[in-house]
């Protein structure tokens, strides 16, 4: 009887502790939708940007620590070189404004910005003068109809974390 009762202690044990991972608190103050609207306020998009009609995407590593101070910003990826300066001052002001996980001093966080601007309507003048109108639709219909694949929340990957994208999406009608 001692034995089935010491082995049945010992299953449950390690059924809880082969649990699945533990929900984590979003590493931003606020969570999640406060994370989009900072970067909505403090990212501004250059005007060569604009001029160039730039979209892509661009990966970022940083670290940051117990008191949400961020350093050893790191670009893994972008599209165009154009998107880092942006990125980097905005991520600058986030100073202050990250949480860690319990018992750490330091974390590694991995952020993608998604650059895209608002496509102008079809009725514009410039794309129904052209001659080339039929591969314009379709690359625009293509733009408009496009969905890109990407975490709705972040994903712990042992020693950092990936954040979901930051959507950057601005006006050329300017």
């Amino acid at each position: 009887m001692k034995k089935i009762l010491f082995l049945s202690i010992i299953i449950i044990c390690q059924s809880v502790y082969c649990m699945a991972q533990e929900e984590l608190a979003f590493p931003f103050k606020d969570g999640k939708d406060a994370m989009a609207q900072f970067f909505k306020d403090s990212l501004e998009v250059s005007p060569e940007i604009i001029q160039k009609r730039a979209v892509g995407i661009a990966v970022f590593k940083f670290t940051s620590d117990d008191k949400g101070n961020i350093s050893k910003i790191i670009v893994y990826y972008a599209d165009d070189a154009i998107f880092a300066a942006p990125i980097v001052d905005a991520l600058k002001k986030s100073n202050h404004q990250w949480v860690l996980p319990k018992r750490e001093k330091t974390h590694d966080f991995i952020i993608p910005f998604i650059f895209s601007f608002t496509p102008p309507t079809a009725k514009n003048p410039k794309l129904q003068k052209t001659n080339t109108l039929k591969v314009q639709k379709k690359l625009y219909s293509n733009y408009l109809a496009h969905s890109p694949i990407m975490a709705a929340d972040q994903v712990p990957l042992g020693e950092s974390t990936l954040l979901p994208p930051v959507v950057v999406i601005y006006d050329i009608t300017q």
